[in-house]
């Protein structure tokens, strides 16, 4: 389990803390209240690389252990690096709902065979035990061989614990033809003192050329 040590925020200057190589943050839940923390910068940056806000990171130092989501980051427009950070306390045996990302692995034989892979969805939601939240879910295109072929959420392999939040047959991915659209061309004009087309209109009466 990621884990990241925190000490209690006494420093009011922001700017100050991020100077000394600190983040701001703080962990809040649904029976805790909102805590003032800060963290090493280059442990919390290490973290967030491989959390994101779906992999369980455990905060030590504070109030004893919390098992935690990273729910928000702030980042420097400019330099990229974290400005403050938010994190959610889950309660011990109650499940979590969140946002689970999907990750596409695999070439579909539909798509060598010069068809179009769509991809619908790019996150599904599920309710889902702490211990068991996916870092991401994996889509399989390997299985899309020809034009119609799909996944549903509902194909998609989920933990144990876990409840489709999302519909189950909303589509994922899926196959369409691959249709080369025809260019017409303008039709040419006809050459100068050719004779007027069968059926055009004669002249009205008057029309000459000047002497």
């Amino acid at each position: 389990m990621l884990t990241l040590a925190v000490t209690p925020r006494t420093e009011k200057d922001s700017d100050a803390l991020r100077a000394s190589g600190s983040v701001p943050a703080v962990f809040y839940g649904h029976k805790q209240e909102a805590t003032p923390v800060t963290i090493n910068m280059k442990a919390f940056e290490k973290v967030w690389k491989e959390a994101g806000e779906t992999t369980l990171v455990q905060l030590t130092g504070v109030d004893g252990t919390k098992d935690t989501l990273i729910k928000d980051v702030q980042f420097h427009p400019v330099t990229g690096l974290p400005l403050h950070a938010d994190f959610y306390v889950l309660e011990k045996g109650k499940k979590v709902e969140l946002m689970i990302p999907l990750e596409f692995s695999g070439v579909a034989p539909a798509e060598k065979a010069g068809h179009i892979v769509v991809k619908a969805l790019h996150e599904i939601e599920i309710e889902v035990a702490p211990h068991e939240i996916p870092h991401e879910l994996i889509i399989d295109l390997s299985k899309l061989v020809s034009v119609g072929d799909h996944i549903t959420v509902a194909d998609i392999k989920l933990p144990a614990s876990a409840e489709l939040k999302t519909a189950p047959d909303e589509i994922v991915v899926s196959v369409t033809e691959f249709v080369e659209e025809k260019v017409e061309e303008p039709a040419a004009a006809p050459a100068e003192g050719a004779a007027p087309a069968e059926g055009a209109a004669p002249a009205a009466e008057g029309e000459k050329k000047a002497e």
